[in-house]
């Protein structure tokens, strides 16, 4: 008896140590960082899968890494109040928001020379490319709207408004957008040809949000809300809340990553926050990991299957932030 009661305890500890070394491998961390020169504040970034090209919005340019070298291989410059990048490789075009100018500035994805300016409402902010409509949306911040353009031709094919301030945006590739409204604390759904709203869905007791991600598979939005510090989960087709997860403070970036499950915040404070689907209806918080004060904005890139944080030292002088010069790095999340 003695004998057998060992052995299930043997067989019992190495059943514990697989799991722990599953768990282990299954977690995120910080690999490395890429240094990127420049003075400046920073907002969102960008993959071009096709080319491996990272696209930053940095100060008043648009940055391009090399993720093959990690290295600095171009600038588009004079993207005043930039904030969001849109890459359509099948047109050889990127689309970028430059909210000071009320303006899209489109550029040529190989040569990084600059094509055209399309005005847009006041304070194009996020941006999102819908293949399903050949569109570019802008969503404007101060013209609480939404500017649709003709990716082809660049041409302003329609305006949408909306109750508040448009923030983060997704499409299900089916001819639905979905847009956060932050000081309205709610998702717009809206149809990408007609422009017509189909619904508004308060995100209670989620407050503030910013990111935005959708699991297309399950029909579901993650939207990331700054004020309350939460990932709230709802269903795409009704707006029914599904599940409220912690979050860590500061986020102004959210992910999801089918192939793993995992809706991923990136907060200021300085961590991510892993959230891990169990099931459509089933989410749990499975990691917190440490970034880097101002980490707040993220990207993944499905073909390196890294994660990419932009952040700087940022100091307070006077009520006004200032970003320490040769700080500016490009923090890179792996398993």
């Amino acid at each position: 008896m003695k004998k057998l009661s060992f052995v299930i305890i043997c067989v019992w500890l190495m059943a514990m140590q697989f799991s722990f070394a599953q768990n282990k491998s299954t977690e995120y961390k910080v690999i490395k960082t890429i240094p990127v020169e420049g003075p400046g504040g920073w907002d969102y970034l960008t993959v071009d899968k096709p080319s491996q090209r990272l696209f930053i919005s940095h100060s008043t340019c648009v940055d391009v890494v090399d993720l093959k070298t990690e290295k600095h291989v171009g600038q588009i410059p004079n993207t005043t109040g930039v904030h969001g990048i849109a890459c359509v490789p099948d047109l050889n075009k990127g689309f970028i928001t430059a909210g000071r100018l009320d303006s899209v500035i489109v550029f040529d994805l190989k040569t990084l020379k600059v094509l055209d300016k399309v005005i847009t409402g006041k304070n194009p902010d996020a941006i999102l490319y819908d293949a399903y409509s050949n569109r570019i949306f802008t969503f404007n911040g101060r013209g609480h709207s939404v500017t649709a353009i003709d990716a082809k031709t660049n041409n302003v094919v329609g305006t949408l408004f909306v109750s508040g301030k448009p923030e983060a945006a997704v499409t299900n590739g089916k001819g639905k957008i979905f847009c956060n409204i932050e000081d309205k604390s709610t998702v717009v759904k809206f149809d990408a040809l007609t422009l017509k709203i189909d619904a508004e869905w308060p995100l209670e007791p989620g407050k503030e949000p910013s990111g935005l991600d959708i699991d297309i598979k399950n029909n579901r939005l993650f939207s990331a809300c700054s004020d309350s510090k939460q990932i709230v989960v709802m269903d795409a087709a009704s707006g029914k809340i599904i599940a409220t997860l912690p979050m860590g403070e500061g986020c102004d970036g959210l992910i999801f990553i089918p192939g793993d499950h995992n809706a991923i915040s990136s907060n200021g404070e300085g961590t991510l926050t892993v959230v891990h689907q169990n099931g459509p209806n089933d989410y749990k918080v499975v990691q917190t990991l440490a970034t880097r004060k101002s980490a707040r904005t993220i990207t993944y890139d499905e073909t390196t299957k890294r994660i990419y944080l932009p952040s700087a030292e940022v100091t307070m002088d006077n009520g006004k932030r200032n970003v320490v010069p040769g700080s500016f790095k490009i923090m890179v999340v792996s398993k």
